[in-house]
């Protein structure tokens, strides 16, 4: 007995652990973490470390199966992600360096009107982030934003803000994304509803959260634009429209294949699974990279060497963004395995709201507490079930849509998306707090209004 003296001490403490003290802890840890960034100016990577062990071990978890926690967490997002935040790297880098950005810009610009760039972005988002990730669509549309920018000479959040805005509403709502589609399986919603109800309050709230609040935040935050690519200032020839476009719709066109193959194909069918695997995103975005190599290469005459430094550049630009990127996924496991996830739903059950706002609320905090959208809304969703097989009245797709909500609220520093909008946009930490997370709150928010005021009707 006595030798389980120091083990019995931390279960009973885990056990004891209350929801709204692992609350607190989460803010001192969160608290932590941003007075080190901004303070301090620790190292965001240190910072997220340091924030994980205060978490694991003030819950009552061993320092080293915290740090194993941190590690498994770290490993595990990098593993998801930064193949694909790589790849999409490449062919930024490419877009930027061959001028093809600039001449998509241009040829938009022409389309919509110069007094219609925002409304140029916007559709671009909408349609790219359908049915990519939230990573991929800011890495493949960025260049076109920054030469947009420099075409137009408009403040560059005024146009950077609506892409970011627009991506995220696409990626918390609607399917094919992890997070929605989960909840959907969980919930028993219809995928079909969820999509035309995902557009339709989700358009509005991006509107409002977007192209608006970037009018009114772009005066008050300065923003350097970042450079355009080398090929407008040494003369070397352009690609042209088509081919370029080509390009930038080839991954994109591969990863709907993946959505067409499900809709169209049993489950089973090797056609199926031949789609399924040419629209993963790796492998998609892999030969886009090699499209790139080789259409670029051709077009602005660049010899294998200079293509060569380009990827290399391109990965070396975003080394510091992966290890940041994956710290917020090990601060996230930490979160989860101490039990913080779980206090905070349970937490938020305990108020008797109405149960579209009980479950934003969950979400909400699981988003603040993990940083992850993903594991908000799909851990909210589970959370859900037992209540909903009660309350048959209670309209599913509705539900799938306030988690939606609630899961993008108050992204901060544990949220990998912070970071890497934070290396996207050139922004400082304060720079991105006062824009990129009062976006996403506002996103939330606005969104639960929207979502509570179809519900009326429905």
């Amino acid at each position: 007995m006595a030798g389980r003296g120091p083990r019995a001490a931390i279960d009973l403490l885990s056990v004891a652990a209350s929801p709204l003290s692992l609350l607190l802890l989460a803010l001192a840890a969160i608290a932590v973490l941003v007075v080190l960034v901004t303070w301090r100016k620790t190292n965001a990577f240190l910072a997220l470390l340091i924030a994980a062990l205060v978490v694991g071990i003030g819950a009552g978890q061993p320092p080293l199966a915290a740090l194993k926690a941190f590690q498994d967490g770290l490993g595990a997002t990098l593993g998801g992600i930064a193949g694909v935040i790589a790849l999409g790297a490449i062919i930024g880098k490419l877009l930027a360096e061959s001028g093809g950005a600039q001449v998509l810009a241009e040829r938009f610009s022409e389309f919509f009107g110069p007094t219609r760039a925002v409304a140029c972005i916007v559709a671009l988002a909408l349609v790219v982030g359908l049915v990519t990730w939230f990573t991929v669509g800011l890495l493949l549309l960025l260049p076109v934003v920054v030469s947009l920018t420099h075409e137009t000479k408009r403040p560059f959040l005024v146009l950077a803000i609506p892409l970011i805005t627009f991506l995220s509403v696409m990626h918390g709502l609607t399917p094919p994304h992890p997070g929605p589609v989960v909840a959907i399986d969980a919930l028993g919603a219809n995928t079909g509803k969820v999509l035309a109800l995902g557009f339709l309050v989700g358009v509005p709230t991006a509107v409002i959260a977007g192209p608006l609040f970037a009018r009114w935040v772009a005066s008050r935050v300065s923003v350097a634009t970042p450079p355009l690519g080398t090929a407008q200032a040494d003369g070397r020839p352009r690609p042209g429209f088509s081919v370029t476009l080509l390009v930038v719709a080839l991954p994109i066109a591969l990863m709907l294949l993946t959505t067409v193959g499900e809709l169209v194909f049993p489950a089973g069918d090797p056609v199926r699974a031949a789609l399924a695997f040419a629209g993963h995103p790796v492998v998609a975005l892999t030969l886009g990279v090699f499209a790139a190599l080789w259409i670029f290469g051709q077009a602005c005459r660049f010899t294998r060497p200079q293509l060569l430094g380009f990827t290399e550049q391109s990965i070396a630009g975003i080394g510091m963004m992966l290890l940041v990127v994956g710290g917020g996924g090990g601060f996230a496991r930490v979160l989860r395995e101490s039990g913080v996830a779980g206090a905070l739903g349970s937490l938020a059950g305990s108020l008797h709201l109405p149960p579209l706002i009980y479950g934003w609320l969950i979400a909400a905090f699981i988003r603040v507490a993990t940083g992850s959208a993903t594991v908000a809304i799909t851990t909210a969703a589970g959370l859900l079930v037992p209540m909903l097989a009660t309350h048959p009245e209670i309209n599913r797709e509705l539900m799938v849509l306030s988690l939606g909500f609630g899961s993008l609220v108050l992204s901060h520093l544990n949220d990998g998306g912070f970071w890497i909008v934070k290396d996207c946009l050139g922004l400082t930490v304060g720079q991105t707090l006062r824009t990129w997370t009062v976006a996403e709150t506002l996103v939330g928010v606005i969104g639960l209004g929207f979502t509570l005021l179809i519900a009326t009707f429905l």
